[in-house]
């Protein structure tokens, strides 16, 4: 179905993987035009090239760039590379689903504070006569195998190192404030349709604290408030900015997070409609957020989780 011109663009940052190459699939299909920023390894371009070949086979305009999109440098060149391809066209959509976060925890754990899964695995170690060691590897086992109820025994694991400031101020720029740079550099261009989108990803960690999440927390916290502020002070340039809060997907970015295989599982047995929320789900509904009809929606935090964050845990 095309419901776009190929003079409407969408600028893409972080879109190799997970929701933004969902989304660029999906927008690239109903004939808009897609430039995608990404940063990946040689290694992975392989595989990173027979998604973008799906994308030019939908026959818009297409621009790929393996930069660092959080440096002046690679921005600069973004931009100069996206107005020269897109002619007369403007960018109808600037969605930001840059996945580079610190995973550190802030303090080690207490002796006298002991996880709920060690807690649990050393009541069933002793019940059952067996070993920590091996009884957790069954556990594991079992999980893997399909028992999701044992989440709970699964203890996410951290390394020793601990969040530094640094760690922090390069999280909530790279998943919050860069948004705004970008944003006011699309601008300061003219390279914004009379009619745009911004569109940014959060998660149910922008409220709840998990071990480990801190610096992406505060980062998501920031990106909110940047989002309402572009609403505010751009919406009468003709801005819509607005955030979806996902639920747990599967992507590498959630890989990389210690305990998310347990996290999946509970979201699998939390949401009401028996699955987790996939990086096309996001993608569908990024692209109606990009209709004449959601010109109304401004300022707001949308969630798309099937009913994930209703449920009781």
């Amino acid at each position: 179905m095309i419901r776009f011109e190929r003079d409407a663009w969408a600028l893409i940052l972080g879109g190799s993987s997970g929701f933004g190459l969902a989304t660029a699939k999906k927008l690239a299909r109903e004939g808009m035009s897609v430039c995608v920023v990404h940063r990946d390894r040689r290694g992975a371009m392989a595989r990173i090239e027979v998604e973008f070949a799906e994308i030019r086979a939908c026959g818009g305009g297409f621009l790929a760039l393996n930069l660092d999109a959080l440096a002046l440098e690679g921005r600069k060149q973004v931009l100069d590379e996206l107005a020269a391809a897109m002619g007369d066209g403007k960018v109808r959509l600037l969605m930001h689903s840059i996945a580079f976060g610190n995973l550190k925890p802030l303090a080690p754990l207490s002796s006298r504070v002991r996880s709920p899964a060690a807690v649990g695995l050393d009541k069933l170690a002793t019940a059952t006569g067996l070993t920590r060691d091996a009884l957790q590897a069954a556990v594991r086992e079992a999980f893997e195998g399909g028992a999701v109820a044992l989440r709970g025994l699964i203890p996410p694991e951290f390394g020793d190192a601990l969040l530094e400031d640094e760690d922090m101020a390069r999280t909530i720029h790279a998943m919050g404030t860069s948004l705004l740079t970008w944003v006011q550099d699309v601008f300061g261009r003219s390279l914004f349709a009379a009619d745009a989108r911004v569109l940014g990803l959060t998660s149910e960690g922008n409220q709840i604290a998990w071990r480990g999440y801190a610096a992406v927390s505060a980062a998501k916290a920031a990106l909110e408030s940047v989002s309402r502020s572009i609403a505010l002070e751009l919406g009468p340039h003709g801005i819509r900015s607005n955030i979806i809060q996902a639920g747990v997907t599967d992507t590498p970015a959630l890989r990389l997070i210690p305990g998310s295989d347990a996290m999946r599982a509970a979201a699998v047995a939390r949401n009401p409609l028996g699955r987790l929320t996939r990086p096309e789900d996001v993608a569908g509904f990024v692209s109606l957020m990009c209709t004449d009809e959601a010109g109304w929606v401004n300022g707001a935090l949308l969630v798309v989780d099937g009913g994930e964050r209703i449920a009781p845990a």
